[in-house]
């Protein structure tokens, strides 16, 4: 995948100031070490405005916009959409008309970019366009003056030198690389490379960088791994739980709110929590010691178009069921958006993972470290059951199967813990009995 960048000298030259700065990436989070840049705000020559956004970036945390110190003028932007940032790395450079920080001159900027435009100068002639770009122009032997540009303010892109290329006979075909997020990458390169199958009976591998919450994924999977895990499988009826969601819609007078299984399925986990608190803890492998979190900061996650992402709500042992419905729309809208915020996200303290609601009976989940437990959750589904007097009667059943960290938590605990929570889910009245 091609990223695009204008390195133009035209935003300097008409600037009038005193000097220029650099815009540091800041620190984003505690453990925050890079960042992947999403998109910018703003171009080259722009004028900014002292707390105006820049750009929009992705930690192992969340997506957080970085909004400018300064008033002044875009003198040069140095990384592209898709770039690994490190915290402390230079973003871009603006031109500033006062300012207490060390300057580096204009003729010391131009200079920097000169050898750029000096050793492009035979093939650019002028023409806007990247280094990559030029470099495919040489290859095909392809003077860069006779492309027409596509591009912004006539900027010649990849595609359009493979398109002339294609026109004058040079190559037979043209893969177009898309430069859209990871959604729209799987998407068009799969659709290119049958095209090009289908031609000469070849198909190519597809390389896809793993960036965001999936880079974060791999991180936290691989030491979650080393944990000595195990699982607790249960059944559980849901019919009483049918019933009572199926009360709240009927007598919902809030509009926009719709009820759900999973927030009644959170709140009586929160009411389990209180009564075996060992399950809502974290474990210090350091010092040895395993920390009672006061709060039920419990974890919800989703699959977004940016991957698996785990944000949780605060404090559910003092929110209503309602309070619960409303923030985990809030999280979920969010989450949608690639707008979670860093307290979104962090402090959990035990993570239940929905995946019955894309399907599969049940999952064996892995914890998300320093948590001690995760729950995953199957579909609902209608199957045959025998009472105690013999009768067949259906009930909706749901399976769910529990991974603790063993170092922590024994079976006993868990299988305690889960006889609880299935108690007031299968009997929801008895939540109103301990609801404060």
């Amino acid at each position: 995948m091609e990223n695009i960048c204008k390195f133009s000298s035209n935003a300097v030259a008409d600037l009038h100031t005193n000097g220029i700065v650099d815009v540091p990436l800041a620190q984003t989070g505690e453990g925050i070490a890079e960042c992947e840049l999403l998109k910018w705000f703003i171009q080259e020559g722009d004028e900014v405005e002292e707390f105006q956004p820049l750009c929009e970036v992705q930690s192992d945390k969340a997506t957080i916009e970085i909004t400018s110190r300064y008033k002044g003028r875009v003198a040069q932007v140095l990384h592209v959409p898709g770039s690994i940032v490190k915290v402390g790395e230079t973003l871009l450079k603006m031109a500033v008309e006062d300012t207490q920080v060390p300057l580096v001159t204009l003729s010391n900027l131009e200079n920097e970019k000169q050898p750029d435009i000096k050793s492009n100068k035979d093939f650019n002639s002028g023409v806007l366009s990247t280094p990559a770009v030029r470099n495919l122009a040489k290859e095909h032997g392809i003077n860069i003056n006779d492309v027409q540009g596509s591009g912004k303010d006539g900027q010649v892109l990849k595609e359009d030198v493979l398109k002339y290329a294609t026109q004058e006979g040079i190559i037979k075909d043209t893969l177009v690389t898309a430069t859209a997020d990871l959604g729209q990458l799987l998407h068009q390169e799969k659709s290119s490379l049958l095209e090009s199958a289908q031609v000469s009976g070849h198909y190519e591998d597809t390389i896809v960088p793993l960036r965001g919450f999936q880079r974060t994924m791999v991180k936290t999977m691989s030491m979650a791994a080393k944990v000595p895990h195990f699982h607790y499988v249960e059944e559980i009826d849901c019919d009483a739980l049918a019933e009572l969601k199926a009360s709240f819609q009927t007598n919902n007078l809030e509009p926009g709110i719709k009820f759900t299984f999973l927030p009644v399925l959170i709140k009586s986990l929160s009411m389990a929590l209180s009564k075996y608190p060992m399950v809502n803890s974290c474990f210090n492998e350091e010092s040895v010691e395993v920390i009672l979190r006061g709060s039920h900061n419990i974890g919800i996650a989703m699959a977004t178009p940016n991957g698996l992402v785990v944000p949780n709500i605060k404090n559910v042992q003092s929110l209503s069921i309602l309070e619960i419905t409303k923030e985990l729309s809030r999280l979920q809208q969010l989450s949608l958006d690639n707008k979670l915020s860093p307290a979104d996200i962090s402090g959990g303290t035990i993570t239940l993972s929905n995946i019955g609601a894309i399907g599969g009976k049940f999952g064996a989940p892995i914890v998300n470290l320093p948590e001690v437990a995760i729950i995953a959750m199957g579909r609902i589904q209608k199957l045959p059951r025998v009472a105690d007097d013999g009768d067949v009667y259906s009930a909706s059943i749901m399976t769910v199967n529990i991974g603790a960290d063993h170092r922590v938590l024994d079976g006993a605990t868990v299988a305690r813990f889960c006889n609880e929570w299935k108690r007031l889910i299968e009997k929801p009245e008895l939540l109103m009995l301990h609801m404060k």
